[in-house]
């Protein structure tokens, strides 16, 4: 725990101006972003008597080792400075909210050139029209399908597209008349986008003009006797009014608003935000979050606006923002949410009427939302924490493991052999920190020493980063690169590169600064020995190692003859075999990728020179890669596009490459004749 006045700078040092300050610990890890209007003032709040801070106040501020800070013009720059690195730098006591589930978005496909309208969940994507979220898919298939009867806009995905273009004939779709068919030229292209502009326009709330324009033409068919087309008429406005009844009026003066409710107690707040359009309610959506920080609803409601709309532009941010409580900067905030739209927004307390009510709706699902998130939590962390005490009692920790970590080695007969490492944190997978290797320290199949080698290579990293910092006194004396485990290629997270130089102290989370309480490795006795000796050579004596075999279900320890049977009823057992399991999933995934890149390579991938589409052409030329290495080097030099210099490469590199085994019919023992098109 640090004194704030060891770090605390010194009078005159902070500036009286606006800016954005960060906070980091002793490992130069950011841990708090902040804003102020006057930094020297907002500062000043944070070294006052520990006894008169907040009590999470008092945690960052003794957890914390350094403050610095960076000025800026406005306080709408430091509104943007401070989702901007909140984002980048994930300080742990900052809120966060999470969303309790992926919402479906309809989603109109605006930067093809044929627009298509379909599902979509997770990130936005530029050029996208997106409407909703929506609670369940079906319902925007539903209002979909209803819409498609006006509207005939693409549905179909890309591959369907091209082969209904490639053979000459619509999908079902087009032929009962809810697709357009741009795919065998029934609309051109500015046809089909004038459709799915119309039919987003519909979408975003204009929906008079359009069931008005079919009741005219309705009118105007019936009057000239043509009954049939009246009928269809009538049909397609019904189908839009039912589309329309899906989201029910509840501002009568089509008003584009959203609605934003805080549920809250001392240790969690619950969001809801009702997306009005039209006067309708066209989306829904809740969030959650753990109260890190001492924050009152109001700030609550500008963390949520920094989320909300910090990566939205244009209609995506509404007119009218209501909220139950206003930020403390909100002339700042309601003109970074103007900028983000490009014309005013009003940011604002309802008082009365309609919206007042409606507020009254959103504040309820936010309570209920809190409460339900609370049921749910409470039998999860009760069931984690029995499950990590189980696992700490069995194999006699001091504590329950908090940070998991489990390593699998996959591979094929020897062939592509990788390893992989996940994480579980409080009993959860943390797939951001899971990591890949790949096995370089030797050829061939053992398990056993591929163990050794990932171990030692993830906590010699460990050991650079705390080298860096000075946490580590006996780095020096422990030998960092274990035997026979050369450093691999430098690479990003998720990659199989590991080994490269590590990462400037800039605050971002380092892939291999964070210890575990316990390392589980898949399988016996043997592997725990590997990794076991791995820690011990690099001198590393407080990170417990386990094993988990999975012919019983056996808990092997290091140096045990025998070992540990958890109940096949506990909680401990069952959280250690789904950590085992998912480093398993990992670890094959990984293998079966590399193995299935490798397949598809060609000897002509080492042609210097050579690209994708003249290699293209010597495949066509000559029908196979057999055949091309049985050609002479003037009957390349025929293929178009190809020189002398190129053939007599192309020659020398399918010389020195042999061919491929052929394949064997395991039914008959028949060697079967064929030609290896594109690969060898």
């Amino acid at each position: 725990m640090a004194d704030p006045s060891s770090y605390r700078p010194k009078p005159g040092q902070i500036p009286d101006s606006p800016g954005v300050y960060r906070f980091r610990d002793e490992h130069r890890r950011v841990i708090y972003v902040g804003k102020a209007k006057n930094l020297r003032q907002r500062l000043a709040n944070y070294f006052q008597d520990l006894a008169g801070l907040h009590p999470r106040t008092r945690t960052m501020v003794t957890t914390a080792a350094s403050v610095e800070w960076t000025v800026v013009s406005t306080e709408v720059e430091a509104l943007q400075l401070e989702y901007s690195w909140i984002k980048e730098f994930d300080p742990r006591f900052n809120v966060k909210y999470r969303d309790d589930k992926s919402y479906p978005y309809l989603a109109v496909t605006l930067n093809e050139e044929f627009p298509r309208v379909q599902v979509m969940r997770g990130a936005k994507k530029r050029g996208v029209r997106y409407f909703g979220p929506y609670g369940h898919a079906w319902a925007i298939r539903e209002t979909v399908d209803l819409m498609l009867r006006v509207f005939p806009v693409r549905t179909c995905s890309a591959g369907v597209f091209k082969n209904a273009a490639r053979t000459g004939r619509p999908c079902l779709l087009g032929y009962i008349g809810k697709c357009s068919a741009p795919c065998v030229g029934r609309v051109t292209p500015e046809e089909h986008r004038e459709l799915a502009e119309d039919f987003c326009d519909f979408m975003a709330g204009r929906t008079g003009t359009y069931i008005r324009r079919l009741e005219k033409d309705m009118m105007q068919a019936a009057e000239e006797m043509e009954y049939e087309r009246a009928a269809r008429l009538r049909d397609d406005a019904e189908a839009l009014r039912r589309a329309m009844e899906k989201s029910a009026v509840v501002l009568a003066d089509a008003t584009d608003a959203d609605l934003i409710a805080v549920a809250e107690d001392e240790l969690e707040a619950a969001l809801q935000i009702f997306h009005v359009r039209g006067g309708r309610v066209r989306g829904q959506r809740g969030w959650v979050t753990d109260k890190v920080e001492a924050v009152d609803t109001a700030g609550l409601v500008e963390h949520a606006l920094q989320q909300l709309y910090g990566e939205e532009r244009g209609d995506a941010v509404p007119k009218e923002v209501l909220v139950p409580a206003l930020p403390e900067d909100t002339e700042a905030v309601s003109q970074w949410l103007a900028e983000r739209r490009g014309s005013q927004v009003s940011l604002r307390i309802p008082q009365r009427g309609d919206k007042k009510d409606l507020m009254v709706t959103v504040q309820r699902n936010a309570q209920q939302a809190l409460g339900l998130h609370k049921t749910k939590r409470a039998s999860d962390l009760t069931t984690r924490s029995r499950a990590l005490e189980e696992i700490a009692e069995a194999l006699g920790l001091d504590s329950a493991p908090l940070r998991i970590e489990c390593y699998d080695i996959s591979h094929l007969q020897g062939d592509d052999v990788v390893a992989s490492m996940v994480v579980f944190e409080d009993g959860l997978a943390r797939k951001s920190e899971y990591r890949r290797f790949q096995i370089k320290g030797f050829e061939g199949q053992d398990d056993v020493r591929s163990m050794h080698e990932v171990i030692g290579r993830r906590f010699k990293r460990y050991l650079q980063d705390k080298e860096r910092t000075g946490e580590w006194e006996g780095a020096q004396d422990a030998p960092l690169t274990p035997e026979g485990a050369p450093p691999a290629p430098a690479g990003g997270p998720g990659t199989a590169a590991d080994d490269g130089e590590p990462r400037e102290d800039d605050g971002r989370p380092k892939r291999f600064a964070y210890p575990p309480q316990l390392v589980v490795v898949d399988g016996g006795q043997p592997q725990v020995a590997a990794a076991k000796r791995a820690l011990d050579e690099l001198g590393i004596d407080d990170i417990a190692v386990c094993g988990l075999a999975k012919r019983l279900e056996e808990v092997w320890l290091p140096d045990d003859d025998d070992p540990v049977v958890l109940p096949r009823s506990s909680e401990g057992l069952y959280l250690l075999q789904r950590v085992r399991d998912e480093a398993h999933r990992f670890a094959i995934t990984y293998q079966r990728a590399k193995r299935a890149k490798r397949l598809r390579s060609s000897p002509l991938d080492d042609v210097a020179g050579l690209g994708e589409t003249r290699k293209q052409a010597l495949i066509k030329h000559f029908g196979s890669v057999k055949k091309l290495r049985q050609a002479t080097i003037d009957q390349i030099c025929e293929v178009p596009g190809i020189g002398r210099r190129t053939a007599e490469s192309v020659a020398a590199a399918l010389a020195t490459t042999a061919p491929a085994a052929p394949a064997v019919n395991t039914a008959t023992g028949e060697i079967i004749e064929e030609d290896d098109g594109g690969s060898s």
